[in-house]
């Protein structure tokens, strides 16, 4: 089943704006006024506004690990709404936005350009296993951060815990290629 989060809006708006439009033209064609009407009042607006929209548009971020059953029961349990609204909003098409969590970033001082910018490339959630949140749900954002150094991370790790709010520990990890974890764990562990 195809998921409503997984179909871009602008993509909809294409093919409906540029079918009405291509009917507009050949009802033009044709001397059929009534189609030519709907195929340019209808068709174009709704082409020039797909093409806005195709313009600011940011694609969902991939689950690098697919969910196990255990792990969704335990996001039911003990999910947060802050981690549930991230995990809903960067795996879905955005619009307008720069890239997904650029203002989360740039409100921690971790974006001072678009080009020094961590990239979310990346969502996965785990069952913590580290021995002070053990059992805990965790939902780990991985970010390439080829221009922020890891240290710039370790420093921002306790503000990070401010910002995501009560009920969760931030703990940031390095990894290859200048990828960061971010693990935001649930504040309860089973």
């Amino acid at each position: 089943m195809l998921k409503s989060n997984k179909i871009s809006l602008a993509s909809v708006g294409l093919y409906v704006g540029g079918i009405l439009f291509v009917v507009g033209f050949w009802a033009y064609a044709k001397g059929n006024s009534t189609l030519n009407l709907v195929g340019f009042f209808y068709g174009f607006p709704i082409l020039l506004g797909a093409f806005a929209f195709k313009s600011s548009e940011v694609a969902p971020i991939p689950v690098i690990v697919p969910e196990s059953e255990a792990i969704l029961a335990l996001r039911k349990l003990q999910e947060t709404p802050t981690q549930k609204q991230l995990r809903k909003d960067v795996t879905r098409y955005r619009y307008g936005v720069k890239a997904h969590l650029d203002e989360i970033l740039e409100k921690l001082g971790m974006s001072p350009t678009d080009e020094e910018r961590p990239v979310l490339n990346g969502i996965y959630e785990e069952i913590s296993q580290a021995e002070e949140t053990k059992g805990a749900y965790s939902l780990i954002l991985r970010f390439r951060s080829p221009l922020m150094n890891f240290d710039a991370w370790q420093q921002k790790q306790d503000k990070l815990t401010r910002f995501f709010g009560p009920g969760i520990v931030a703990v940031v990890s390095e990894l290859e290629n200048k990828e960061v974890d971010l693990r935001l764990i649930s504040g309860t562990s089973a």
